[in-house]
């Protein structure tokens, strides 16, 4: 599902200073030397096991008929899948749920003045791509969750459809209560532009995908190239995902058979007004008719077009409908049982489902995936056993909003509560640069793992090529740092993906893992995301699939075979601390800010800051920043780092002590390792969101996919709602003290008490 995995792989990577190492050289993280060394041969015949060919053949079967929730094929797949896992030897089993999946009944968009045209809302078949004619059993272009509608009303043009957006046309005196909205696809995810359009009284949104995005500006388009064509549509899902994932009838609980639902009309995740994506080829006429101003800079694509806002002359008719049908979702779960700590669960996961035939989304990393689970069963098959249980799942249903991994979550969170050690998340794969995002208390551990994987192009580790990039790209600080700092920063979470979850609903450390940003894709959620295209534009020789393979392959052995669960809390106290100063800045910049505009309005000068040549409504005065106490915030973030400082040098003392962990000791210590993530959570949730727990990480509410830190806090501020930014330094302030208790705990059963 989601996007930014694979465009900004060099970016995720920040270098940063953990901590000075205190282990034997060849020691990992978690492991004495003399079973570091045990477990790095293990991995040797890991990567012995991993063959490319395994992974074309697997990517071929799986997307050679479309396979989105719901389909014949997708059942299939599943299944096939679920044979797979059987031959590698793991305990298998499909679980079902039935969850909402509407589907388009009829769909029409036409430009009634100041001339007639009517969008054509298809894909056609491309020559040399062999899939991308079976129209019969694909999805039409659409956006799932949208709501019925026939609206007929004036377009406005509202750039990316963000709230900043609607700041600059409202400076323009552009009002869009009463009219649609055409937004241009990125910014946020796909959908926060209805639910922002719909706030400022809009009454349908129409999405486009900009040429200046994936299009032809990137390069030469399919099937030249491998970039967007002007025919291609972004389907996706515009639920109000920042609310909670899952189905929308079942909130909170599994989506069962027999479970209670409610009414579609109490849906809190549909949208409010309908939604439809479009092609560029289908946009242009639409924006050509717009007039009223000139849009700015900032809101110019590259269609050969003068970008206009409107509203008006440009009057069209938004009609669509659909059947809203429950469909089932297959999750392939396969097991390994741990031979001594079975109650410890390393989870590892990826889906199977499509928009349409989802060769790069999401099966290039299912078929790695599919590629550990063949070489660690192999490893089984050889006499080896994992001391924690190993989990495996392939989940249906991620492309609608993360469908099948919410439900079996929720359907098992009690166990899972109890249980899941961590979470490893793959989405989409290709050629490239490592990228990671997770818990930062897994960021030692995934630095670790970075150095001990070889770039298949470069033959240096996936750690230095990340790092090098960070030197020739990153900022002036940031270029200092990777020249001086030991180990890399991994990037906080927010969501578009099955970790979502796992982290923010239920509190288990998560990484989420891949390679890319050298691939030519701008197939991004259309018919044309096939084998073919995959084979010439993404990753041809299946050398990134196998990498993925051996990156995350390690994560799923290490976790499993560690002697002391991998974790480790400065990474997490240096970050949270930043996250903190983050927070704080910010109602400085706003407090400064607001004075200095209110200074303007009252001086009469407002417009003139802006561009003289066009008229400006000048705002009302905004009430002043008030002062905020983050000092409980501060101190917590003080003992956090205390904690962590003190696990690591226990740590280091127990490695050098050379006194062995017996099993109770074992069993105590990982679940008070475990819990470390819990004990971020309230139960409460976040303000109007208690679905996300996490206290730490969230998808932002007018952001989607792209993460908030310190979330209640942050978007408090941002919101100026003062009282509740108060109450939330505090509730944030206890969390972390909570999490400081719990690291203290730990460090007294590595000390022997």
């Amino acid at each position: 599902m989601r996007r930014s995995v694979r465009l900004g792989f060099a970016l995720l990577f920040v270098v940063r200073f953990v901590h000075a190492d205190t282990r034997e050289p060849s020691a990992l993280l978690g492991f004495s030397t003399d079973r570091s060394t045990a477990e790095r041969g293990l991995e040797q015949r890991l990567d012995g096991g991993l063959n490319p060919e395994d992974q074309r053949a697997w990517m071929k079967h799986l997307s050679a008929r479309p396979h989105h929730l719901g389909s014949p094929y997708g059942k299939q797949n599943a299944e096939y899948i679920a044979e797979l896992y059987r031959s590698f030897g793991f305990e298998t089993r499909i679980e079902e749920f039935r969850v909402l999946f509407p589907t388009p009944k009829s769909r029409k968009l036409e430009l009634l003045a100041p001339t007639r045209f009517v969008a054509s809302l298809t894909e056609p078949a491309i020559p040399g791509d062999t899939t991308s004619g079976q129209t019969a059993e694909m999805l039409a272009p659409y956006n799932v969750y949208s709501i019925d509608g026939d609206v007929t009303a004036e377009l406005v043009y509202v750039n990316r459809g963000i709230p900043a957006d609607y700041e600059e046309l409202k400076r323009r005196g552009i009002n869009v209560k009463g009219k649609i909205v055409i937004a241009r696809y990125g910014g946020s995810w796909r959908g926060i532009k209805p639910k922002v359009a719909a706030e400022h009284g809009a009454l349908a949104c129409i999405l486009y995908s900009d040429p200046a995005e994936d299009g032809y500006t990137q390069g030469d388009v399919y099937p030249k190239g491998g970039w967007r064509s002007d025919q291609a549509v972004q389907r996706g899902s515009v639920a109000d995902a920042p609310l909670r994932s899952g189905d929308p009838l079942t909130p909170g609980i599994g989506a069962t058979a027999d479970a209670p639902r409610i009414a579609l009309k109490d849906a809190a995740t549909l949208t409010k007004i309908p939604v439809l994506p479009i092609s560029y080829a289908d946009a242009l006429p639409l924006l050509r008719a717009l007039g009223g101003p000139v849009a700015p800079e900032s809101f110019r694509g590259a269609l050969p077009v003068t970008y206009h806002l409107g509203p008006g002359p440009a009057k069209v008719r938004l009609a669509l409908a659909f059947n809203w049908d429950l469909a089932t979702a297959y999750d392939v779960i396969a097991t390994l049982s741990g031979a001594e700590l079975p109650d410890q669960w390393v989870i590892r996961g990826n889906h199977h489902d499509a928009w349409v035939h989802g060769a790069t989304d999401p099966l290039s990393g299912q078929v790695a995936m599919l590629a550990e689970a063949k070489a660690i069963g192999a490893l089984v098959k050889g006499g080896w056993q994992p001391r924690r249980t190993i989990v495996y799942a392939s989940w249906d249903g991620e492309e609608p909003g993360l469908l099948g991994s919410t439900e079996w979550v929720e359907t098992h969170a009690d166990e899972l509560r109890a249980k899941a050690v961590a979470y490893i998340n793959s989405d989409s794969n290709a050629r490239g640069f490592l990228g990671l995002g997770g818990s930062h208390s897994l960021e030692a551990f995934v630095n670790d793992v970075a150095r001990d994987v070889v770039d298949p192009e470069k033959g240096v580790s996936v750690f230095e090529r990340a790092r090098s990039v960070q030197r020739l790209t990153g900022s002036p600080v940031e270029k200092r740092e990777a020249r001086e700092r030991a180990n890399l920063r991994i990037g906080a979470l927010g969501s578009g993906s099955d970790f979502t979850p796992f982290l923010q609903h239920l509190g288990v450390a998560s990484v989420d893992v891949g390679f890319g940003g050298e691939e030519e894709y701008g197939q991004y959620h259309t018919a044309y995301d096939s084998f073919d295209h995959f084979v010439r534009f993404v990753d041809p020789d299946f050398t990134y699939g196998v990498a993925l393979a051996q990156t995350a392959g390690r994560m799923v052995l290490r976790l499993a075979q560690a002697d002391i669960l991998p974790f480790e809390f400065t990474g997490f106290a240096d970050n949270v601390a930043g996250y903190e100063t983050q927070v704080r800045e910010l109602a400085d910049t706003l407090r400064t800010e607001t004075e200095q505009e209110n200074r303007l309005i009252a001086d009469g000068i407002y417009a003139q800051v802006f561009d003289p040549r066009q008229t400006y409504v000048s705002p009302k005065p905004k009430d002043p920043v008030p002062f905020l106490n983050f000092a409980p915030l501060q101190n917590a973030v003080a003992a956090v780092q205390k904690s962590a400082k003190s696990y690591t040098q226990a740590a280091a003392e127990r490695a050098r002590s050379g006194r062995p962990y017996e099993t109770p000791e074992l069993t105590e210590l990982g679940q008070l390792l475990i819990g470390t993530e819990r004990a971020l959570t309230r139960p409460e949730g976040l303000p109007g969101r208690p679905w996300y727990i996490h206290q730490i990480y969230a998808p932002g509410f007018y952001t989607g996919y792209g993460v908030k830190t310190l979330p209640g806090v942050r978007e408090a501020i941002e919101a100026r709602r003062w009282d509740e930014a108060a109450r939330e330094i505090e509730r944030v302030a206890e969390t972390l003290r909570g999490y400081a208790g719990q690291i203290d705990k730990a460090t007294a059963v590595l000390g022997g008490r």
